[in-house]
C-alpha cells in the first residue's frame, strides 16, 4: 500500500514544484527590467533620408527639418508659428521677406543671395528651398534675426533649439540607468545615463519622472534614481531691435473729410472754419484703382497749403472700398503689387507735402491677414524715413477681425484708430445704437490688450442712424419673414420692415423737433434716445450730440489716449467742439 502511495506523493510534489518554478519565472520576468531598445529614428518618427527630427522646447514635434548639402533647414510654418512670425513667405512670387525696425529683407526661393532694402548680401548656401507645399528656410539665416538657441545632433539627425527663457528644473543622475520610453521597466530603453548626468525634470513624480536629455531625448527615469531637483535658469543672449514711432507732441484732434471729387477740395476753408483745436484734417483722396497696386488721386496741393497756413496737420486717407472691381486680396498677397502701392502712395505724399497716411483697409478676407500686416510694415520704412505719420485704421477687436493683428502693426505703424462706430448698422437684423459706452469703453479695454495707450487714437461718430419699423401685417402665430423684424405686442406678433439710414447731429435734431418728441437719457447707451410714430412708421433713434461724445470723450482722457478722431467733418453741431476741447487740447 506504502509503495503505491509514494508514486503519488512524488508525482505532487514535482507538481508542485513546477508550479513554483513557474510562479518564480513569472515574478523574475515581472520585475526583471526589459533590455530592449528603441530606435530612435522610429521614436522620433522619421522615415526618409534627409529627414531632421526637431525638439523645441523639450517636445517632439511634427515638423521636420531637412538636411541639404550639410544644411539645415526648417519648415517657413514651423519658422513664422513658433520661432519669428515677422518672417512672410510670398507663395506666389517665390520670395521669402523679413522686415526690421529699417530694413526689409528680401530673399528669393533657391538663391544664396539677398538684399537688406537696396544693399546685396550672400550666404555661401542656399538661403531659401521650395517645396511642393511650403519653403524651407536655413535655420543659420532665420537666426540672424530670432531669438532661439540650437544644437545638432547625429544618429539619427536632430536639432534641439530652445526659445523659452526663464526657470527650469534639473537633476543630476546619481548612478548608472536607463531613460525609458514610457513610465515603467518594461518601457523600452531610449538612452543611457551614466551617473552625473543632468537632466532637465519635465514632470516630477514618486516613482517615474518625465525627463529630458541636452540631446533632445524625453523620456522617463526611475525617480529614485535622480538627486535633488534643483532651479536653474535659461538666460537669452539675444538683443532685440527697437522700435522707434513718429510721435506728436500734442493730444491728436483728427477730422476725417470726405472728399469724392475734386471740387470737394475748394470746400476746405468752410470744413475748418467750423471746428475748434482741430489739428489734423483726414481727406479721402486715394483709394485702391486696380489688381497691380494702382491708386485713384483726389489730392490737391491748395489743399494742404491752407491747411498748413492755418496749423492744421494733413494724414490723407487711403481706402480699398471705392472701386468694387479691385480684389483687395490680390493685391496685398503680390510682393511686386504691395511694393508698387507703396511707392505710389510715398510719391504722391512727397509730391503733396502732406504730414501722414491713414491706411482704411475694410471688409479684408481673413486669407489676406499676414499680407496685409505686412503692407503695413513695408509702408511703415518708408513713411519714416520721409517723416510722414503713418496710421491704421481698425475696427473694435472681436474674435473674427484678430486676423488684423493690432499688436503688430502697433510695432511699425504710429497710430492705430478704433473706430468705434458702425456698432449697428445699415445691415443689421435689429436697430440700435451706432456708438453705445459700453462698446467704445469695451473696444478700447481690448485694444489696450494690444496696443499701448500712446498710440491709439479714438474714432467717435459724428452721425447716427435713423431707425424706420414700417408694418407689413400681424398674425398671432407668425415668426418675422427673412429680411423682416418684429416685435411682441402681447397677443400677435407684428411683423415690419426694418430700414435705416445715417443722418448729421443737426438734421437729427430737427427731426425730433419736426416730431414733438421728447429724448429720454439711456445711461446704458451713454446717450439719449427717442422713439415717435409718423404715419404708422416707428421710428428710433439713439442719438449722437454733444452729451454722448462727452461720454465718449471721458473714456479718451480716463485711459490716456493718444487723441481722437471723427467721422465726418460736416455731420457734427457746431456745440460739439467746445465740450472736444474740453477733453483734447
Amino acid at each position: 500500500m506504502k509503495k503505491k502511495v509514494i508514486p503519488f506523493i512524488a508525482a505532487g510534489v514535482l507538481i508542485i514544484v513546477v508550479i513554483l518554478f513557474m510562479l518564480l519565472g513569472n515574478l523574475i520576468e515581472k520585475y526583471t527590467p526589459t533590455k530592449e531598445r528603441l530606435d530612435l529614428s522610429e521614436y522620433y518618427g522619421l522615415t526618409s533620408d534627409g529627414e531632421a527630427a526637431i525638439i523645441l522646447n523639450n517636445e517632439v514635434l511634427e515638423s521636420r527639418g531637412r538636411l541639404i548639402d550639410g544644411h539645415v533647414y526648417l519648415d517657413y510654418n514651423l519658422v513664422h508659428d513658433r520661432l519669428n512670425s515677422r518672417f512672410y513667405w510670398d507663395s506666389r512670387e517665390n520670395k521669402l521677406l523679413y522686415t526690421t525696425s529699417g530694413d526689409l529683407i528680401t530673399v528669393d526661393a533657391e538663391s544664396t543671395g539677398y538684399y537688406v532694402t537696396k544693399e546685396a548680401r550672400s550666404m555661401d548656401h542656399i538661403i531659401v528651398k521650395t517645396g511642393s507645399e511650403t519653403a524651407y528656410i536655413a535655420i543659420d539665416f532665420v537666426k540672424q534675426y530670432s531669438d532661439f538657441s540650437y544644437e545638432i545632433f547625429d544618429n539619427p539627425d536632430r536639432i534641439v533649439m530652445t526659445n523659452q527663457w526663464g526657470e527650469y528644473s534639473s537633476a543630476t543622475v546619481k548612478k548608472n540607468t536607463e531613460i525609458r520610453f514610457q513610465g515603467g521597466i518594461k518601457s523600452p530603453i531610449l538612452a543611457d545615463t551614466p551617473k552625473e548626468t543632468k537632466l532637465t525634470v519635465l514632470a516630477p513624480d514618486e516613482t517615474w519622472t518625465k525627463v529630458a536629455t541636452a540631446d533632445g531625448i524625453i523620456g522617463y527615469i526611475r525617480s529614485k534614481a535622480l538627486g535633488d531637483v534643483t532651479a536653474e535658469t535659461l538666460v537669452s543672449d539675444y538683443v532685440p531691435e527697437e522700435f522707434t514711432h513718429i510721435r506728436k507732441d500734442f493730444a491728436i484732434s483728427l477730422g476725417w473729410h470726405q472728399v469724392t471729387n475734386p471740387e470737394a477740395n475748394n470746400s476746405i476753408s468752410t470744413v475748418l472754419s467750423g471746428t475748434k483745436g482741430l489739428n489734423v484734417v483726414s481727406p479721402t483722396w486715394f483709394y485702391l484703382n486696380d489688381n497691380e497696386g494702382g491708386i485713384a488721386s483726389l489730392a490737391s496741393a491748395d489743399y494742404v497749403n491752407y491747411c498748413h497756413q492755418n496749423g492744421v496737420e494733413v494724414w490723407a486717407l487711403v481706402s480699398n472700398l471705392e472701386n468694387k472691381d479691385v480684389d483687395t486680396t490680390e493685391v496685398l498677397t503680390h510682393t511686386s503689387r504691395r511694393e508698387t502701392l507703396v511707392n505710389n502712395l510715398i510719391s504722391a505724399a512727397i509730391q503733396y507735402n502732406f504730414d501722414g497716411i491713414n491706411v482704411d483697409f475694410e471688409s479684408l478676407l481673413p486669407e489676406a491677414g499676414e499680407s496685409y500686416v505686412q503692407f503695413i510694415r513695408e509702408l511703415s520704412l518708408k513713411c519714416r524715413k520721409n517723416g510722414i505719420v503713418l496710421s491704421v485704421d481698425n475696427y473694435v477687436p472681436t474674435d473674427y477681425t484678430a486676423f488684423y493683428n493690432r499688436a503688430e502693426q502697433a510695432v511699425f505703424a504710429d497710430y492705430i484708430m478704433i473706430m468705434a462706430y458702425d456698432e449697428h448698422y445699415a445691415g443689421s437684423d435689429i436697430a440700435g445704437s451706432v456708438s453705445s459706452i459700453g462698446f467704445v469703453t469695451e473696444g478700447v479695454a481690448n485694444t489696450l490688450k494690444e496696443v499701448p495707450a500712446e498710440q491709439i487714437i479714438l474714432g467717435m461718430p459724428f452721425y447716427t442712424r435713423v431707425w424706420s419699423e414700417t408694418p407689413v401685417g400681424a398674425d398671432g402665430a407668425a415668426a418675422p419673414a427673412e429680411g423682416e423684424a418684429g416685435q411682441d405686442t402681447g397677443d400677435s406678433y407684428t411683423l415690419f420692415q426694418l430700414s435705416s439710414y445715417a443722418a448729421g447731429m443737426n438734421e437729427i435734431q430737427n427731426l425730433i423737433s419736426a416730431n414733438g418728441a421728447e429724448p429720454v437719457w439711456s445711461a446704458e447707451t451713454g446717450q439719449y434716445y427717442v422713439q415717435y410714430v409718423n404715419n404708422g412708421v416707428t421710428c428710433k433713434i439713439w442719438v449722437e450730440d454733444a452729451a454722448s461724445l462727452e461720454e465718449k470723450l471721458k473714456v479718451l482722457q480716463g485711459n490716456n489716449l493718444a487723441g481722437g478722431a471723427f467721422w465726418k467733418l460736416g455731420l457734427e453741431n457746431s456745440a460739439v467742439w467746445d465740450t472736444i476741447i474740453k477733453y483734447i487740447n
